[in-house]
């Protein structure tokens, strides 16, 4: 498949297309799944924000010990504001991050009675919390498609596959919610992110291995 080809393509067309990658890359990472450790939504929740501009190896070190720690929304709230930067330093851009956690956990004591939300409109409703932090808590935590998360893997590969050619993350979303069964919205992110990661490299991809070669148009490459 050529980048011309993918951009002939109509709407069906091309979401028939998305549904034989989706097909081929369950077989290649039969166990995508979010990599950030958590055991309940507000530990999914406070991962998510920590995790910008962070990897998620290094969430889960710095989580590993804070989720002893903290275990409920007035935990982080009452916590020394240094205290919480110190246990999360590693993530980078600490303070920012240690303010985000506890107005979000605050909002959450305030608004929600010290439960995690379950709506978008809610979530975002929260301090530090957008779209792409919302649809990873709902999708995850509480299997809800709301939405589609858009990182920089997602981003690339959307542009590579020939999927849309928009740029910002809520276009990039909503162009892949018209293409993608709505019961796939939350594994759609995991494979894709997990093939950036593992074959379809920012520099370098392993188009010679790639599982979906064939339904691929390599746009930018």
């Amino acid at each position: 498949m050529t980048p011309a080809d993918a951009r002939r393509e109509s709407l069906p067309t091309k979401a028939a297309r998305l549904k034989k990658i989706i097909a081929g890359l369950k077989k290649a990472y039969p166990n995508a799944h979010c990599e950030l450790n958590h055991t309940n939504p507000l530990e999914l929740l406070v991962a998510t924000i920590l995790s910008a501009q962070c990897t998620d190896k290094r969430v889960n070190i710095v989580t590993a010990e804070l989720f002893k720690k903290y275990r409920s929304a007035a935990d982080y709230v009452s916590a020394p504001q240094a205290e919480l930067e110190a246990a999360i330093k590693s993530t980078g851009f600490f303070r920012n991050k240690a303010r985000s956690i506890q107005n979000c956990c605050r909002g959450i004591i305030e608004k929600h009675a010290g439960q995690v939300p379950r709506t978008m409109e809610e979530l975002i409703g929260l301090d530090g919390v957008g779209r792409k932090t919302a649809n990873v808590v709902l999708g995850n935590a509480f299997n809800v498609n709301v939405g589609v998360v858009v990182d920089t893997h997602v981003a690339r590969l959307s542009m590579r596959l020939g999927l849309t050619k928009e740029t910002t993350p809520d276009k990039i979303e909503q162009a892949l919610m018209k293409l993608a069964p709505q019961n796939e919205w939350t594994m759609l992110s995991h494979l894709l992110i997990w093939h950036g990661r593992n074959r379809c490299f920012a520099r370098g991809p392993d188009c010679a291995q790639c599982e979906i070669r064939s339904l691929c148009p390599r746009v930018g490459v």
